[in-house]
């Protein structure tokens, strides 16, 4: 990590509004840009909805049974609810390292790792955004969503990992545009966790993965991949 960069970590002890913490974002990126508030990790639940990032296709919303949001990420339709844990990320890419692709790359690496620790095997797929498991017998599933956000190189949005959410939810859309795929959680993957040990290991792995930020972190892959998860006006 660069010297002297501090990050605050929050932990929100109750589901936060959606609208709520797109406003808190906001808030908190304009006053990293302005030197008035340190870096931020935020991590949050929501209740039952479907957000739209700005390649959202119409025909991937099967059935708005939750609150569907349009928002600025990149991406494209996914849940957000119970049972998962969102971490939005709001860092200053211009001390870190102006590279969105390192950045994403560097997401992947911290959902990767923190898995690691509960023995679950993450892995990146060529032209798909996010972290994935196989399942013996079963289809590979995605387990953790990414989409970002990059206003004059401050970061925001995130990450969301799936602890044990209701995956029912995930019927209403087609998650992150792709249809021959499933998706997961740790608890689906039979890994009983707390939401506090999740958050722990989040905490554990963040520096040793972003120590890395806008340097090589073995993220071999062309730029459209990561083009698709962040939307930077």
């Amino acid at each position: 990590m660069p010297e002297n960069l501090v990050i605050d970590w929050d932990i929100a002890p109750e589901p936060v509004p959606y609208e709520a913490a797109v406003a808190a974002m906001e808030a908190r990126v304009a006053a990293i840009r302005a030197g008035s508030a340190a870096e931020q990790v935020w991590l949050v639940a929501h209740p039952p909805l479907y957000t739209a990032g700005t390649a959202a296709q119409a025909g991937d919303l099967l059935d708005a049974r939750f609150p569907v949001y349009q928002t600025g990420r990149g991406g494209q339709y996914t849940y957000h609810g119970p049972g998962q844990r969102v971490a939005y990320v709001m860092l200053d890419l211009r001390r870190r390292g102006p590279d969105v692709r390192a950045y994403v790359c560097a997401l992947e690496n911290w959902v990767i790792a923190t898995l690691q620790g509960f023995g679950v095997t993450g892995e990146r797929r060529e032209g798909r955004i996010g972290v994935w498991v196989e399942r013996p017998g079963r289809t590979e599933a995605k387990i953790a969503a990414v989409g970002v956000r990059v206003r004059h190189w401050i970061t925001f949005h995130g990450i969301a990992l799936n602890v044990n959410p209701d995956l029912g939810h995930y019927a209403g859309i087609v998650p992150c545009g792709i249809r021959d795929a499933g998706v997961t959680s740790l608890r689906d993957l039979d890994i009983d966790v707390t939401m506090d040990e999740v958050d722990a290991a989040l905490r554990h792995t963040f520096d040793t993965v972003f120590e890395g930020a806008g340097e090589d972190l073995s993220c071999a892959t062309p730029f459209d991949r990561f083009a698709a998860a962040a939307n930077q006006p």
